[in-house]
């Protein structure tokens, strides 16, 4: 998602039949200046098609070539490319005159530019309703950039299409509406253990699947012997599991449950916490009508 406080976002909204002039190719004198000193936030989806272009475990490609960053808003964690350490700060998957070196398994963000995704975030008519999100297409227009001087003409649409953006959006749907998810607990006393989790499903893939087949969590949760089939051996299964897991982690729903026998086992002390909380409200006004009675 673009920012709107970006200067370069031309202050409109675009639809998909938008029509709008670009081209970029190798020779054009602006080529790869797009790719410098940059957020490129990455989706889980980014990170599973780009390490398996490097040959890398998803531990090994964050660690080499990401950033991490807590969402102010949300506390969400957010990983970034992280840019070359010098003057350019160009990607580190591109070259200067050839460009990008992963070009068909680049980022979400790289498919679209110069389109960029905003969501205009609005309060719901119903107060017990969740805040509404409308998406809506911007145009990205940087003072450096020759593409709009191209006689190719492209709707939003068409540029999706062509750019396999629209395939990186049905996949990384799921995960953008868990991330827009806003005001949950920052103090919490499991906060510090919640946010790994959140990390380990969201883009560490081959740590998630490790943690879901060699710890205890077979043994907590219900998976189907399918459904568990299908995440040992496809990674887009394990992603979707992975954001199952999150909601469930975050009380956004329960699509993953727990074995039946602790699922009423943590039901029971549910009702035993409520219950001493009602027995030591109970106590403390007792104390209080006591106290003005003497």
């Amino acid at each position: 998602m673009v920012s709107l406080n970006n200067k370069s976002v031309i202050p409109a909204k675009f639809e998909l039949e938008s029509e709008f002039n670009f081209r970029c190719y190798p020779g054009i004198s602006c080529f790869t200046r797009c790719c410098r000193n940059i957020e490129l936030l990455l989706t889980p989806h980014d990170v599973i098609r780009m390490k398996n272009r490097l040959g890398l475990s998803s531990t090994e490609f964050l660690a080499r070539y990401t950033r991490y960053r807590e969402d102010e808003k949300t506390t969400h964690p957010l990983v970034f490319i992280k840019m070359n350490e010098d003057d350019q700060k160009l990607c580190p998957f591109v070259a200067e005159k050839e460009g990008c070196r992963i070009y068909t398994d680049r980022p979400a963000a790289c498919r679209y530019y110069p389109v960029g995704q905003a969501t205009h975030r609005t309060a719901s008519e119903k107060e017990d309703e969740d805040p509404v999100h409308q998406e809506f297409y911007v145009i990205i227009k940087e003072d450096h950039c020759r593409g709009f001087d191209e006689d190719r003409q492209w709707t939003i649409g068409k540029w999706r299409e062509d750019q396999e953006a629209a395939r990186a959006d049905e996949l990384n749907l799921e995960w953008k509406n868990i991330m827009m998810k806003q005001n949950l607990p920052r103090e919490d006393e499991d906060r510090e253990r919640r946010q790994k989790m959140f990390y380990l499903a969201s883009y560490d893939i081959d740590a998630f699947r490790r943690y879901v087949l060699e710890s205890r969590f077979l043994e907590i949760f219900d998976v189907e012997p399918e459904r568990l089939e299908k995440i040992k051996n496809d990674e887009i299964e394990l992603m979707h599991f992975a954001f199952d897991y999150i909601k469930y982690m975050l009380g956004i729903s329960q699509q993953l449950r727990l074995k039946p026998q602790l699922a009423e086992e943590q039901r029971r002390a549910v009702d035993e916490k409520r219950a001493r909380e009602v027995a030591e409200r109970a106590a403390r006004e007792a104390r209080i009508r006591e106290g003005r009675s003497q």
